[in-house]
């Protein structure tokens, strides 16, 4: 059970219910304090909407973030968000075998991006080795929104963690066609 109040959107107060526009669980808990909602939403909407940064290579990074905190929200709701951007089931199932140290049929950007992420999100920085193929393939600008993606996530499955906030029906066939692991 969630640790803090679901906030029904009519019960918001009417200057801030623009920040309930997309009502998932994870807004409708944060909501109860509207400035922090405020401020993540805005990092949130840049990450999604105003980065240049390929949107699949995007979705692949925050979903291996997912993965790694086996994160069953953020798993669940990129996996649908991410179809929408191009990540396909293959990808995902390369995301997987990566993770496991297997091969995989992702192309070498995918797994250089998949490869950033877990070493931030176990590590707390991309290596050496792994910036060097980054910037061989990628603009500064595209870099850095990369990291930022990455950072934002590991703290946003933090945050879902911290309050418990469960998966909603809706996103639950995600979880059963791609379990995280125990």
């Amino acid at each position: 059970m969630t640790r803090v109040p679901s906030i029904d959107p009519a019960d918001v107060a009417p200057e801030n219910r623009d920040l309930l526009a997309r009502p998932i669980a994870l807004h409708r808990a944060l909501v109860n304090s509207p400035g922090a909602l405020r401020a993540f939403g805005g990092l949130g909407h840049y990450i999604r909407h105003g980065s240049t940064l390929d949107p699949r290579l995007r979705e692949m990074a925050i979903l291996q973030v997912g993965y790694l905190a086996r994160a069953p929200y953020e798993w669940s709701h990129h996996i649908k968000i991410g179809h929408a951007f191009g990540v396909t089931d293959d990808d995902i199932g390369g995301l997987i075998a990566e993770t496991e140290g297997r091969a995989s049929s992702l192309d070498p950007l995918a797994r250089t991006v998949l490869r950033a992420a877990r070493e931030i999100t176990t590590g707390g920085a991309v290596t050496d080795a792994t910036w060097a193929a980054l910037a061989g393939a990628l603009s500064v600008e595209h870099q850095i929104d990369l990291v930022v993606t990455i950072g934002f996530y590991c703290g946003v499955v933090r945050v879902l963690a911290s309050l418990q906030i469960e998966v909603e029906d809706d996103y639950m066939p995600y979880l059963e066609r791609f379990p995280l692991p125990a």
